[in-house]
């Protein structure tokens, strides 16, 4: 007689959870097509996990985009440099949304897939608009900017459009620095700044930013003007 099937062993330290491997096959998948036409025997098939798994981990392909934003908001909320709360407060935010934007580079197909996936269905663009409002007021925390309350409600949707379409300029920008998409934030911020008092008034970044931010972000000013 067969033996009795030996128990799971545990998950090795490098080994991706099925969970993990869900989020990165449909990422991978979003990238080759739009999200209507994902199935989840699509998505099983890619991550290696059956059917009867899949429903066990997410419900909905939404709840998948929703793992992968809160998977995005954990990166960049273990990567806030101290250093950088002495800075005003755009110039937190706008290296917050900075490092949000290179967490997302392995993944820009599939948010250039998504987008426009959002452009052409409004029931998409709406329930992506809430999953990214509650991310939002994550970024605004992590920039020490309120993000409670009625105002900080409005500052996280501005943040959430803000966010939105300088997306359509980081698709596109296929240069290293991300000058254009350095370009596009700033201006983004700027808009937000005066519509809906995102940052309460305050002032533009200061030009030393434009010379050259701090760290790995350093950029020549002359490329960022170009």
């Amino acid at each position: 007689m067969a033996d009795a099937a030996a128990p799971t062993s545990p998950q090795s330290p490098g080994e991706k959870s099925e969970r993990e491997r869900v989020i990165d096959a449909f990422m991978a998948l979003l990238g080759e097509r739009a999200i209507e036409e994902i199935g989840f025997g699509n998505i099983a098939a890619r991550s290696g996990v059956s059917l009867a798994q899949l429903r066990n981990l997410f419900g909905s392909k939404m709840a998948i985009v929703a793992a992968h934003m809160k998977e995005i908001d954990r990166a960049v909320l273990g990567g806030v440099e101290a250093d950088m709360a002495e800075e005003p407060p755009r110039e937190r935010l706008f290296d917050v949304l900075m490092r949000r934007l290179e967490a997302l580079t392995p993944h820009k197909a599939a948010m250039r897939s998504l987008r426009d996936s959002a452009a052409r269905n409004p029931g998409l663009a709406l329930a992506l608009n809430g999953l990214s409002v509650r991310s939002q007021q994550w970024m605004l925390a992590a920039a020490d900017i309120p993000a409670y309350g009625p105002s900080g409600a409005l500052r996280a949707q501005g943040l959430a459009l803000l966010f939105f379409s300088v997306l359509g300029t980081w698709v596109k920008d296929d240069d290293p620095g991300l000058a254009r998409t350095m370009s596009a934030l700033d201006g983004a911020l700027g808009r937000g700044e005066r519509l809906v008092g995102l940052l309460d008034g305050i002032c533009s970044i200061p030009e030393r930013i434009l010379r050259g931010r701090p760290g790995r972000r350093r950029r020549d000013s002359e490329t960022i003007a170009a």
